[in-house]
């Protein structure tokens, strides 16, 4: 894994060899073990690389065989071996034994259509030196990031946003837009950045920059049509072991230590099963917490002793965890409130102690149908329009409980968004303030600023024209894929664990288990109440009862109970202070009742309050000035 940047002028600049310097070294945690660059006066581009394949021979920037392009490559292509006797066949020859040198030969031979061919995850740039054409190409599902801005005299890209920020002379202006997407979904979706004239490119996109222009293309998307026809549950369950078998042994590949996640949920032990069969003397990594409704170590420990891996685990108190935070909002690059990043950064510490490699079961929520949500619509389905207004009123009787996604939080939360058609809907269950709840926060100084007020609907629509699930409910899973994997969990994990130069594989995203599953049957995803039904009838073979049967409890860590102890007297401070930027952009009345509310135990607002929160403290990390 590695961060790589680039910079193309064709102008001359005398500052532009320090930027691209500085660039590289914003990046350094992402690739400790060797630095590299490629400058032909116009194109630069370098890379801060972490040593897994060839560490000694492998170093990047790498040529192809007719020395007409260059690469620099973040990511891991897991099938590069076979493609690599594929090129041999051809009468191509190798210096190396790393994925890298395949992917620009291969773009050699085949040019845009390798992306075809290619599974793992990736981010690379290729430059023709030739005829000056720069081609960057992202994977199917936006597993590895990429930053890019291009103006009128030039084109920076890089792996994180605090690369690109490191050009001194580049005006950054806040985008009150990814704001208004941020207070809802709890990050910022692509292509979009919190800031104005920086995007991300999104997942199965690429770009080509000649002479100064810049095209985007779609190279992949997902399709849930049509269905197969298997009628015996068995066939699913025999294809599955197999794909997911293959996709393990696949990620094993690497020349340095390798182990595992295990918190003890059902997609992490059985990622782990599979891992354990072919390495025997395995280690397995987990942390736990001292409040007993967020803490899953005695699962991780259960499934560890029933696999016998030599399993490793660390205990976090609230004060270790709040002793992170100022490390946090530098990590994360961009506004973030999923509040799993601070258990996901712990834990990315404490496995980097022993191995450099790690497996997740991260994907599989997505993949195989594991989020309450989707059986939430179902029964949304069955509710009279007319009866809304009476279920919401009766959810806010339920008294209200600080404990991890306790069912009175459940309730009030598919109550609240049940007036709301479903695909806004979902995300409102999913994510934090809901439009109706931002036009009461927006003060006339905000609300003035946002050209489009209509931008998640829009956003939501344009990606879902081409959805064909088969069912009201299915059609949620791609809509998670586009946005709630790519832009929050995925980016979770990457900057979590690349900050402690740790690389994270995820066999679930596998192309093909996650196109295999698209087409099973939406009855064997989510059957009747039952989630994952598939995938746990698979894992029941080989795990516990305890562990197929335990109720879904996410990686979570005790904000509610923060506010009102750790963290009472500092978010009472920015509540409180007509100068803090949620009160310049938002309306103090309404910041101050949703934390008198949520003291007194009236309302449980951690998720609103925490989303506020982080924004604030990465502004204030950040030093933005109103204008």
């Amino acid at each position: 894994m590695c961060g790589i940047y680039g910079y193309y002028s064709d102008q001359y600049e005398p500052s532009k060899l320090d930027i691209f310097k500085k660039i590289g070294k914003s990046l350094k945690h992402r690739g400790p073990d060797q630095e590299g660059e490629y400058n032909d006066g116009e194109m630069a581009l370098g890379i801060q690389r972490l040593s897994v394949l060839d560490p000694e021979k492998g170093k990047q920037p790498i040529f192809s065989n007719d020395k007409s392009l260059v690469i620099v490559h973040n990511g891991e292509i897991y099938n590069y071996k076979i493609l690599r006797k594929e090129l041999e066949s051809y009468g191509y020859h190798f210096k190396t034994n790393t994925d890298t040198e395949v992917i620009v030969n291969l773009y050699q031979e085949k040019g845009v259509e390798c992306l075809q061919d290619l599974n793992g995850m990736f981010v690379f740039a290729i430059y023709n030196i030739e005829n000056k054409e720069l081609f960057i190409a992202r994977d199917r599902f936006g597993i590895k990031p990429l930053y890019y801005v291009n103006d009128s005299r030039r084109f920076i890209f890089s792996s994180e946003l605090k690369g690109i920020k490191a050009c001194h002379d580049l005006k950054l202006d806040l985008s009150f837009e990814s704001i208004h997407l941020y207070l809802t979904m709890e990050y910022i979706p692509a292509p979009f950045t919190i800031y104005q004239n920086i995007f991300k490119l999104e997942q199965g996109n690429y770009l080509f920059l000649k002479n100064g222009l810049l095209k985007k293309n779609k190279w992949y998307d997902l399709y849930y049509q049509p269905k197969f026809n298997s009628i015996n549950e068995s066939d699913y369950l025999e294809k599955l072991d197999y794909l997911i078998k293959e996709s393990v042994k696949l990620r094993t590949i690497s020349d340095v230590p390798l182990g595992a996640f295990l918190s003890g949920g059902i997609d992490s032990s059985i990622i782990t099963y599979y891992l354990q069969k072919l390495n025997n003397n395995l280690n397995t990594f987990s942390i736990g917490f001292e409040d007993d409704s967020f803490d899953e170590s005695k699962y991780s420990r259960t499934v560890s002793q029933h696999l016998e891996t030599n399993h490793h685990e660390e205990i976090f108190s609230s004060d270790s965890m709040l002793e992170i935070l100022p490390f946090i909002w530098d990590t994360m690059d961009e506004p973030f409130a999923d509040a799993s990043f601070l258990p996901t950064y712990l834990l990315s510490s404490f496995t980097k102690q022993f191995v450099t490699v790690s497996l997740s079961g991260d994907g599989g929520d997505e993949v195989f149908a594991g989020y309450p949500t989707y059986f939430a619509h179902k029964i949304a389905r069955w509710i009279p329009s007319w009866s809304v207004s009476l279920f919401q009123y009766f959810s806010t009787l339920l008294p209200v409980n600080f404990d991890n996604i306790s069912l009175d939080f459940k309730i009030k939360q598919f109550c609240k968004g049940l007036s709301f058609r479903d695909n806004l809907r979902h995300q409102y269950w999913l994510g934090s303030f809901n439009e109706k709840q931002k036009e009461k926060l927006y003060n006339p100084h905000f609300r003035e600023r946002l050209i489009c007020k209509d931008l998640l609907s829009d956003l939501i629509s344009t990606h879902m024209l081409n959805n064909d699930a088969e069912n009201n409910w299915e059609k949620h899973m791609y809509q998670d894929m586009r946005f709630y994997l790519q832009d929050n969990m995925l980016v979770k994990v990457d900057r979590s664990s690349m900050a402690h130069s740790l690389e994270v594989r995820v066999p679930y995203l596998d192309h093909h288990i996650v196109e295999f599953m698209s087409r099973v049957p939406a009855r064997l995803k989510y059957k009747g109440y039952k989630s994952k039904y598939l995938l746990k009838k698979l894992g029941r073979k080989f795990l516990p009862d305890e562990i197929i049967d335990r109720p879904k409890k996410g990686f979570g860590i005790p904000v509610a109970k923060w506010f009102c102890g750790s963290l009472k007297m500092e978010i009472n401070d920015i509540i409180v202070d007509p100068q803090s930027y949620i009160n310049t952009y938002f309306n103090q009345t309404i910041n101050s009742q949703l934390l008198d509310d949520h003291l007194i135990q009236k309302v449980d607002n951690r998720k609103l309050l925490w989303t506020l929160f982080v924004l604030e403290n990465w502004l204030r990390h950040n030093r933005f000035s109103e204008e």
